[in-house]
């Protein structure tokens, strides 16, 4: 007679019993969820250029682009033909590109912030135009600056000078190569700077860029230009006349914003898809909307400052692009006030409003880079 069999049964009917409860417990535990995916940014719609509220605009016949010599508005598009000056040319002088690196470590005005991944910030429920970000902290940073020195820079002279952001910008040099060539241009060297990392409120770009004051505009002064004259064994104009700014975005809004605060350091501004939106963070009550009170307060309520201003805008250009809804994130109608604005107090400005173009829109800069850059540096001697 097997006595183990019944001893067998019994341990596997005991092993079951202990085993069941934990299964049930098993089978009741709900299932880890996968977070939900973030919702794609809507597509920005596509704007009338002549919707009401609009400056009143001239349309060009599509493909064509105003002269380097006309004021005012204009409608271009839909087909970009890109500028033959953006292309490398056969004869043509090439300047010199030097790229340097400076370390937030460095710096006495920015030591570098970084907002946290993957957070933005909550809006003051008490004020709609105001944004808390309370994952901003302190964090390094590595910046790239791209020097163009053109051929015919003559040693020991003083040269005008156009400073860009975001960092190098190839297209940038290949059409001064070609523009000085042509004589549009004077003879200028060209800072790309790059920005501080991240975008937009609590970031070292954000900071940089969107603030309004005169403190970016310095920090060029203080920092990057005694870099780039001893590093690239160039001499850099003093004149204001003789110095411009440019930008895409955020970085656009920093140039018209350098210019505005230190028009003794610049007056020559180039905006592609200006952020001439609410932007700045910390929240400044003194400019409680960011760039937008460019447009809304500042330019109307200041007696007209010498400043020559070339800007553009696409017609799918951005708008809302995060949680505020406080009627001040309209890439294309800040960009509109901002004509509007700056035709009342009577400045030279060229505006053109681009069809068939998004933000920061490639096609849209390579037809009217150079177009640009001859408009800005009208009236230099």
């Amino acid at each position: 007679m097997n006595t183990r069999k019944p001893a067998r049964v019994a341990l596997l009917l005991g092993l079951m019993a202990a085993v069941q409860p934990a299964m049930a417990i098993a089978q009741a535990a709900p299932k880890p969820v996968a977070p939900a995916a973030k919702p794609a940014r809507p597509a920005p719609p596509t704007r009338d250029p002549n919707a009401p509220g609009f400056v009143a605009k001239k349309e060009l016949p599509d493909g064509q682009i105003p002269s380097a010599d006309a004021d005012g508005n204009f409608i271009i598009g839909p087909t970009h033909t890109k500028a033959p000056e953006m292309t490398v040319k056969d004869g043509v002088p090439q300047g010199t590109i030097f790229n340097l690196t400076m370390k937030s470590t460095d710096s006495k005005m920015y030591p570098g912030i970084a907002r946290e991944p993957g957070t933005f910030g909550t809006v003051d429920p008490k004020n709609p135009a105001k944004l808390d970000v309370p994952t901003s902290h302190a964090a390094p940073y590595t910046r790239k600056v791209a020097v163009y020195v053109p051929k015919q820079y003559v040693a020991g002279t003083a040269a005008p000078f156009i400073v860009g952001a975001d960092g190098p910008d190839k297209n940038l040099f290949i059409a001064l190569d070609n523009l000085i060539h042509q004589k549009k241009v004077p003879a200028m060297v060209a800072i790309s700077i790059g920005n501080g990392s991240g975008d937009a409120q609590g970031s070292q770009r954000g900071l940089e860029y969107d603030t309004m004051s005169g403190k970016y505009a310095e920090f060029v002064e203080t920092e990057v230009l005694p870099l780039v004259e001893k590093e690239c064994n160039v001499k850099l104009t003093k004149d204001p006349e003789g110095r411009a700014t440019m930008g895409c975005s955020s970085g656009a809004s920093c140039a018209m914003i350098m210019a505005w605060y230190r028009p003794d350091l610049y007056r020559r501004v180039l905006s592609y898809s200006g952020t001439f939106v609410n932007q700045q963070w910390p929240h400044n009550p003194e400019t409680r909307g960011g760039a937008w009170e460019l447009h809304a307060s500042l330019i109307p309520n200041s007696p007209p400052k010498p400043l020559r201003i070339w800007m553009a805008v696409g017609d799918r250009d951005l708008l809302n692009p995060n949680l505020m809804r406080d009627d001040m994130h309209d890439w294309v109608l800040a960009n509109e006030n901002m004509a509007k604005a700056l035709a009342a107090k009577g400045y030279k400005y060229q505006y053109n409003f681009v069809k068939n173009a998004g933000h920061c829109d490639g096609n849209m800069k390579a037809q009217t880079l150079p177009l640009a850059l001859e408009y800005v540096w009208k009236g230099y001697k």
